[in-house]
């Protein structure tokens, strides 16, 4: 028997708390997408029991029911009715579940989202960093070679240019042009400025400036105009390689700025008024105003950075809060304090606190990568956690434990109490410049080095380990599964009975008329559905079939039929069959997030179409550029319906090879 659309949706909509306690609602291709004022007023239990409902999860405020494609359409409509709502899309869903978070919660979703995609380039380098840096303390004859001169340039470009790539996803993100984003990030590394990290060195800015007195000079824009000892538009003339959350703010500014023009400046001009207005207003605003109070705070971490690690618990307190001056990109300032050391007592003693510092961030990153289940984020956070080890934090703050902040807390609670060992026991490096394992190269006593590096690293991961809960953005379709087949398994064999319709679609399969086949619709490698890089699709919840790794960004239709369903951004559609063969064709994993962009959809809901027609184009390495996977689930939703149901056929596959047969 067919599903009651409007009985489903009733009975969704008496499991969450009244009418007021609803936000918003939209669907996807599989999804009725939620939003709640409060999500502890729903009967989870009593949803997921609802005939229909394949299984729920919460992600990012948003309650997700697993209905299945062609279905959930149809019960979306019903609910609408039902609620008395207007349709919202997955943006305005997205939207509001942004709202109902703190605010706190939505400035480290920001900051997440800008670097997740950058991810790959600053793993890369960070690791190579590492390992460059530590071949050169442990040759020193290697370091003045022409080899090492290329391994560093190639292994610190991504760092020496961060505000740049960090501009760019910045604009990604907040919504503005990403080529007007380059601009301001090129700007705050501009080569006539002084590199960021030289910005404490004496003899560095009298050698770049060509100057005696070791002082930055200024471009003071309004004269000597002075509001107290600040001269109003004075520009240090020093620039912010290292620097992240600066380079952030001044892009959400410039989107801000750029998005304001865009509607009030007359189309006939937008072309030219809008890009020089927008870069020229951020650029001010960058070096006149978010510069100058990063510079002093700059000031402020190094003079008390410098006061605190003179007693044991001021290096405690230091190697709690070193990673926060990563994160707003102060840390190069200690370079300052352990050239100091070294000239004036031969000893460095901040080298231990920043080593334990990123040592526990090391130890908690890793804590995520080992526990986490989600493969996307195990295969960053473990290469993420290698560089921390080898001193470059950055991948593992970022990408993955500020992302989370239990880690990071975590991190800063290892960091802090390793620092108070190494204070205590007084270990020193004889140099700069290397932390973590590398570490060992410049230390002064490798046991003691050797236990603050497990002190540091072991609280971090065992608390992060206890504390910290992976969030699953996917549902947890293998609970869902296990709990299914363990209800069966418990079931008299005798009282075992077909799902309902099951006989109707077998006699239907009978007829001769009803080819029950399925064809690839895209030319590739064909997998099982379980290796598929998604936790849902791999499960079988929404139905067995296969995955379709893609050599050319085509979807043809797999047999005759009508299109079931399809999506507001291209990238999925449902197509019902003889027999009442339910497929749904998902190009890419998680490629909603793209929004329509790559995908050109060539039919609409209700379509006849006919075996090989044309139905998505979709661009494979924009996909792969934007970091998903452009692997296609092709899967039979009401799989379960069909008793001689089998995949016959893996590999490299043609379009129109039979790879399934119901």
């Amino acid at each position: 028997m067919a599903l009651d659309y409007r009985k489903c949706a009733e009975e969704i909509y008496s499991h969450l708390g009244g009418r007021e306690n609803i936000v918003q609602a939209a669907h996807c291709a599989t999804r009725l997408r939620l939003v709640l004022a409060d999500n502890s007023k729903i009967d989870k239990k009593a949803l997921e029991d609802v005939e229909g409902v394949k299984g729920l999860f919460e992600s990012n405020g948003q309650v997700q029911l697993i209905i299945g494609t062609g279905t959930v359409n149809k019960v979306y409509d019903e609910f609408l009715a039902v609620t008395g709502m207007t349709a919202a899309t997955k943006d305005d869903v997205k939207a509001a579940a942004a709202a109902q978070q703190p605010a706190w919660k939505r400035a480290l979703k920001s900051v997440g989202d800008v670097f997740v995609p950058i991810l790959p380039a600053i793993v890369a380098s960070g690791l190579m960093m590492g390992v460059v840096e530590a071949l050169g303390k442990a040759m020193p004859n290697f370091a003045n070679t022409d080899w090492y001169a290329f391994l560093d340039m190639v292994a610190n470009t991504a760092f020496a240019f961060l505000p740049v790539i960090v501009a760019i996803s910045a604009a990604r993100v907040f919504g503005g042009n990403v080529f007007l984003a380059a601009v301001i990030g090129l700007m705050m590394v501009h080569t006539g400025l002084l590199n960021g990290w030289n910005v404490g060195s004496a003899d560095a800015i009298n050698s770049f400036f060509g100057i005696e007195t070791g002082v930055i000079p200024t471009w003071n824009l309004f004269g000597t105009f002075k509001i107290g000892t600040y001269v109003v538009g004075s520009i240090s003339r020093h620039g912010y390689q290292g620097h992240v959350i600066p380079v952030m703010i001044a892009v959400w500014f410039m989107c801000k700025i750029e998005k304001w023009l865009h509607k009030h400046v007359p189309e006939m001009i937008d072309l030219f008024v809008v890009p020089i207005t927008t870069v020229f207003c951020t650029a001010l605003l960058t070096f006149v105003v978010i510069g100058p109070i990063f510079a002093a705070l700059e000031n402020y971490v190094l003079k008390g950075a410098q006061w605190l690690v003179q007693f044991p618990p001021g290096a405690m307190i230091m190697g709690a809060i070193y990673p926060a001056t990563v994160v707003m990109g102060l840390h190069h300032m200690y370079n300052v304090i352990e050239a100091g050391m070294l000239s004036s007592v031969g000893l460095n003693t901040w080298m231990p606190i920043a080593s334990a510092a990123n040592f526990a961030q090391f130890g908690a990153c890793l804590a995520v990568g080992l526990k986490c289940k989600q493969a996307k984020l195990k295969t960053v956070a473990v290469p993420s956690s290698m560089s921390a080890a080898l001193g470059i934090t950055e991948p593992a703050i970022f990408g993955v434990n500020f992302r989370f902040m239990k880690p990071f807390v975590c991190g800063m609670i290892g960091g802090a109490c390793g620092s108070l060992f190494g204070a205590i026991v007084k270990i020193g490096a004889t140099a700069y410049g290397v932390t973590g394992i590398p570490g060992y190269l410049t230390i002064n006593n490798y046991g003691l080095y050797t236990i603050l590096l497990l002190i540091s690293g072991g609280i971090a991961f065992i608390l992060t380990w206890i504390t910290w809960k992976e969030e699953v953005p996917e549902p947890t379709a293998e609970e869902i599964q296990k709990k299914e087949a363990a209800e069966k398994a418990e079931e008299p064999a005798e009282e075992v009975k077909k799902p309902a319709g099951m006989a109707d679609r077998l006699a239907s399969k009978k007829d001769e008329d009803a080819e029950m086949k399925i064809y690839a619709p895209i030319k590739g490698n064909a997998i099982s559905y379980e290796e598929i890089p998604d936790e849902t699709f791999a499960s079988g919840v929404l139905g067995a079939g296969i995955g379709i790794e893609p050599e050319e960004g085509v979807v043809y239709a797999p047999y005759d039929g009508e299109i079931s369903s399809t999506t507001e951004t291209k990238h999925a559609i449902g197509i019902t069959g003889a027999g009442d063969m339910e497929l749904l064709i998902h190009v890419g994993v998680d490629t909603v997030n793209m929004k329509g962009d790559g995908f050109e959809l060539f039919v609409a809901e209700g379509d006849q179409v006919k075996k090989g027609q044309k139905l998505i184009t979709f661009d494979i390495e924009k996909i792969k550029a934007a970091g998903y996977s452009p692997t296609t689930a092709v899967l039979l939703t009401n799989s379960d319906d069909y008793e001689d149901f089998k995949v016959v056929k893996t590999g490299a596959v043609n379009v129109g090879d039979e790879v399934m047969d119901a």
